[in-house]
């Protein structure tokens, strides 16, 4: 791969630091709680990837209508020559993009997975020879300097992955991205939308129990990485609306009392029957709020698009304020 360069920003020891400084902070907090990313091994992609082909989980298909029905129009608005993707794993919804994008030179994907990184570099080179992809090892959570490449430039975050961040948080993530852009550079970001109850919560605990058992799996991984003794029978997936914050909170609900040792952090963790850990927050949007939210980090929404059923948005912001007011609904 001659147009394929890697940069490595997390060092090999990275993801284990993390994870232990995760589990010892999120199992001695109050209440519970882990982050969402560690449910993503190779069994817990594999459940996710289950998941979006479920008949109850929607965001999936509705972000793909809308990329499939507005990538000329997303790439006509951002006039992209590099493309810039946060969290980009198989980077198989960007590949909608970077065909619409007719001045695109550099794709540059930001993913903690080395093997997911390389092979969608190699899928997208053997399908876009003139393509050049460089890539970065590296956590898009983190302030990021992005290499050398022309633009303008679009940087998407999909998926509706901001909406596992807190509002705190989010709020540091838009500071940083559009830290990373020049006036005429733009963010694509992909958001769920409030809905009926009903709805958000059979997308996050479907009757076949594939969310449970994805849920679940984050306990597997710290039993493997960490030497410890979680039993997922020991736990109860939970999915729950919480109306005041208008996002939905997965947890695990212990089913009894129950002892958990956690060998390489020397950590006893005791569970009283009904104790939860909180697993994820997926917060669901409105435009208004995502305006505001846009707003305060410097950048100015200014393109809007749902599904058909409106259920999910995608939304296109600029730099450098120059906003065309005929755009947005």
């Amino acid at each position: 791969m001659s147009d394929f360069q890697l940069t490595r920003i997390l060092d090999e020891h990275a993801a284990d630091r993390a994870l232990r400084e995760d589990v010892l902070r999120g199992m001695t907090s109050v209440p519970k709680e882990l982050p969402p990313k560690w449910f993503y091994d190779a069994r817990g992609s594999e459940l996710f990837e289950e998941i979006t082909r479920l008949p109850e989980y929607y965001p999936t298909r509705a972000e793909r209508e809308i990329l499939l029905e507005r990538a000329r129009e997303i790439a006509a608005v951002s006039g992209a020559r590099t493309l810039v993707e946060l969290g980009s794993g198989s980077s198989e919804k960007t590949r909608h993009l970077i065909e619409a994008l007719p001045a695109l030179e550099t794709y540059v994907p930001v993913d903690v997975s080395e093997s997911a990184l390389t092979g969608a570099a190699e899928t997208l080179l053997a399908a876009h020879p003139g393509l050049k992809v460089h890539a970065l090892l590296a956590d898009f959570t983190a302030p990021l300097h992005l290499p050398e490449s022309p633009g303008p430039r679009l940087v998407v975050f999909l998926g509706g992955t901001i909406g596992n961040l807190l509002p705190a948080q989010r709020a540091e993530f838009l500071a940083s991205v559009r830290a990373m852009l020049s006036p005429g550079d733009a963010l694509l970001l992909g958001t769920d939308l409030v809905k009926d109850e009903s709805v958000l919560v059979a997308a996050y605990d479907d009757a076949r129990g594939v969310t449970a058992e994805f849920d679940k799996n984050v306990l597997a991984v710290i039993d493997r990485e960490l030497g410890a003794d979680f039993h997922t029978a020991d736990f109860d997936h939970v999915a729950v609306w919480n109306r005041e914050h208008e996002w939905i909170e997965m947890r695990l609900r212990a089913r009894s009392a129950v002892t958990v040792k956690i060998r390489e952090l020397d950590l006893v963790v005791p569970f009283a029957e009904g104790e939860e850990i909180l697993t994820e927050v997926s917060a669901k949007f409105r435009q208004e709020g995502v305006r505001k939210e846009l707003g305060e980090a410097g950048l100015e929404l200014s393109h809007w698009w749902t599904d058909v059923a409106g259920r999910f948005a995608l939304s296109l912001s600029l730099a450098d304020g120059s906003v065309d007011s005929d755009t947005v609904d």
